[in-house]
């Protein structure tokens, strides 16, 4: 096996982060983060890393996108049936880590997760691409299928079945919301020597701490 992995290492030199700097509360602090990671060109700034747990504790991650955000809670949408839906169900907490490479930054959400409203997901679900409604029907998330031809075919089949009607939301499809708990803005400093805020939400207040990186 090879070690070319210990040598690979930069410095962090784009700037520090200081309590002064924060705002107040997370929303406002992320808002301020993704806009000047989407006009400083970081691509697909809505991807977030979402790490979820089984109820016997096994961890497991994949890319999903942020489609909504406000004091309640990020959100995002998936297939009911997925490993990260399975896990939510009988383990309803999860963590999202936005990699924001080009700037040296990372967000960190930690919290709860509840579905959505079903008026919601359709409302949504209703505003996707066509190709993206019949992708969410032809796939069957997460569990093994047969050939990449198999998929195909189920995709063809769909779209013929739905040619000439709306493709309604499949009953396992639909939206999660995660409330947070704590949400911590890193950003990379010279020398390993980061800054690293986390807000905690005690007592309906938001209580900003300066960790350890």
């Amino acid at each position: 096996m090879s070690n070319m992995y210990e040598t690979k290492r930069r410095e962090y030199t784009q700037g520090g982060l200081r309590r002064a700097d924060l705002a107040e509360s997370p929303y406002t602090q992320f808002e301020r983060w993704f806009e000047q990671a989407e006009a400083g060109g970081v691509s697909d700034p809505t991807a977030m890393v979402l790490a979820t747990a089984s109820p016997g504790g096994q961890p497991s991650q994949r890319i999903v996108l942020l489609k909504q955000l406000d004091e309640r809670g990020f959100v995002f949408f998936t297939n009911y049936n997925s490993r990260k839906g399975r896990d939510l169900a009988g383990n309803p907490k999860a963590s999202v880590l936005f990699p924001w490479h080009m700037f040296d930054r990372q967000v960190k959400v930690c919290g709860l997760v509840e579905k959505l409203e079903r008026t919601v997901s359709e409302a949504y679900f209703s505003s996707r691409p066509r190709t993206s409604q019949l992708a969410a029907w032809a796939s069957p998330q997460s569990d093994v299928i047969a050939s990449r031809e198999q998929l195909e075919t189920n995709f063809r089949e769909l779209d013929k079945r739905y040619a000439d009607a709306d493709i309604p939301t499949p009953a396992h499809w639909g939206g999660y919301r995660l409330v947070p708990t704590e949400v911590e803005f890193w950003q990379g400093g010279a020398h390993r020597l980061h800054d690293c805020f986390r807000y905690r939400y005690e007592n309906n207040q938001w209580l900003i701490d300066r960790v350890g990186p």
